[in-house]
This record gives structure tokens, C-alpha cells and sequence, in this order.
């Protein structure tokens, strides 16, 4: 068995926070809280880079769309989730049919928006770009 397998069942998993044996906060395989910045940064990019992979997957013309474009859904469905981003239904249509105008209302036209407003605006606003 490798180190890396042999720490990982040592250890255990936990995805919620928990206390270790000496009452510190704890997650995952026996890591400390709080992390610092570089280990959440570690985290955030395995994160964007699955949900990136689910949401070609999901809607594989992505890959077709504006960097910018794409960028922004990558965004969203690290915010969302995909199955979230997946919903806005009208939005998608608008990008699959090449109206960026209708993308943007369709973004904002959202409990997203009314729950981040400032992030919606600032997302959705890349669509504008290719009106």
C-alpha cells in the first residue's frame, strides 16, 4: 500500500468539520482548521477543474463558446453547481442560439441574481460583450 493510502485509511475521511482527539477542529483526512490560503486554493482549483469537466460533459458546446464566455459558465458552476447552472433553461437556449442579449436577461432573471447581485451583474455582463 502507498503512503499516500496507507495516511488516507489511518486517518479516515470526513467531509464535515469534526474534533480531533485533542478537541481541535478538523476535516477531510485529519487536516487542521483552519487551512491557509494555499491549501483552500488547492482545493478551489480540483474543484473548478471538475466541475469545468462536468459541465463540458453536460453541454460539450461550451467548448465552442468565447473564452470569456466560457469562463463566466465555469464561474457559475462553481457557484451553482452544474445541476444549478443546468436550470437556466431560457439562458441556454439564448447561448446555443448565439443571443448573447437574451443570455444576459436570461442570467439575470434569476434567484441568482437577487442572491449575489453584484456578481450576477458582473458575470452576465461578459455576455453583452458579443451583442
Amino acid at each position: 500500500m502507498s503512503l499516500l493510502e496507507n495516511i488516507k485509511k489511518n486517518e479516515g475521511f470526513r467531509g464535515e468539520p469534526y474534533n480531533d482527539s485533542l478537541g481541535k477542529p478538523t476535516i477531510g483526512y485529519g487536516t487542521l482548521l483552519p487551512i491557509s490560503e494555499s491549501e483552500a486554493e488547492i482545493i478551489l482549483k480540483s474543484r473548478l477543474h471538475g466541475k469545468m469537466a462536468e459541465l463540458v460533459k453536460a453541454e460539450p458546446f461550451v467548448q465552442e463558446l468565447p473564452s470569456d464566455v466560457k469562463d463566466t459558465l465555469y464561474e457559475m458552476s462553481y457557484q451553482l453547481g452544474v445541476g444549478g447552472l443546468l436550470k437556466f433553461k431560457k439562458m441556454w437556449k439564448a447561448l446555443k442560439e448565439g443571443n448573447y442579449k437574451e443570455a444576459y436577461i436570461q442570467a439575470l432573471d434569476s434567484r441568482w441574481a437577487e442572491q449575489t447581485p453584484n456578481r450576477a451583474k458582473k458575470l452576465a455582463k461578459v455576455f453583452l460583450g458579443y451583442v
